[in-house]
């Protein structure tokens, strides 16, 4: 049984291998449409990714090579190094999803390209921890990938069959690519454009309220109500008096209105400018 289980760890990492591959080869993260200004005040950019996937398009497409070229290896050898290179990966790649979830909360961690846009959850982390138990139990399976398919037997189908399972359970991916077929998790019906989709001030609220966003500037707000909301195209913006450093500053918050993954960002402006822009 131990065997066995060290075997299906082999097929299963190199599924997920080429998978990932596949997803950054393929599948790049769809832009938000904003514009540059409303109303005369700046919309906050995008913040930065410390995920290098996210930031450059050549390295995501290296990384999706050498994912590639490990998967297949693991399908056609099982040369100790091998096994060594992709339980380094996976420990990398835990290191990374944890540090994207403590210290950039908004940033999608990249793992299945433009599928992993959305902020780093807990379940990802889990995943690459699991990812991570079962590349050092596959160090001591006799069988390549290949040979396991070729005569692994009903118990490496029955654990390989519970561990993709599990895998999907933990993959946010999944409603990420249910989404882009215009089909959301559980309806029936085509996804409604953010421009168009009816969005009742309270949602806005909760969702600000709830962002790493407020949690950055709530300290310097110095008023529970905004001098400011209006909505434009994709985004409805609200305003809030700030002080920083005995200055009146102003915060402005975009707070997207799409129907799944809603984003918010937010940027510190003068209020003397913002009111000339304006006018």
């Amino acid at each position: 049984m131990v065997t066995a289980l060290q075997n299906t760890q082999v097929l299963l990492l190199a599924a997920v291998l080429l998978a990932a591959c596949l997803a950054k080869l393929t599948v790049r993260e769809q832009p938000a449409d904003a514009p540059d200004h409303v109303h005369g005040v700046p919309v906050p950019a995008p913040p930065a990714r410390l995920s290098a996937l996210r930031d450059s398009r050549g390295m995501a497409v290296g990384l999706g090579v050498g994912e590639g070229v490990l998967g297949l290896a693991l399908l056609v050898t099982s040369h100790l190094s091998v096994r060594l290179a992709t339980t380094m990966a996976f420990a990398a790649a835990t290191w990374v999803v944890s540090e994207l979830r403590v210290g950039r909360p908004d940033a999608g961690c990249g793992c299945f390209g433009g599928l992993s846009a959305k902020r780093v959850g807990r379940r990802s982390v889990l995943r690459a921890v699991l990812f991570t138990c079962a590349a050092v139990a596959s160090l001591g399976a006799p069988l390549a990938g290949l040979d396991v398919l070729r005569g692994g037997g009903v118990q490496v189908g029955v654990v390989f069959a519970a561990e993709l399972a599990l895998f999907a359970a933990l993959s946010p991916e999944l409603s990420a690519l249910v989404g882009r077929r215009g089909l959301p998790p559980g309806h029936g019906r085509p996804a409604m454009p953010c421009e168009r989709r009816p969005s009742p001030i309270e949602e806005t609220y909760a969702t600000l309220y709830d962002s790493p966003a407020w949690t950055e500037h709530e300290n310097v707000v110095t008023s529970a109500v905004p001098l400011d909301v209006w909505r434009e195209g994709c985004w409805r913006f609200v305003v809030f008096p700030a002080r920083v450093d005995g200055q009146e500053r102003e915060v402005v918050f975009a707070v997207s209105t799409a129907e799944r993954d809603r984003s918010v960002r937010s940027v510190l402006v003068d209020p003397e400018k913002s009111l000339s822009a304006v006018l």
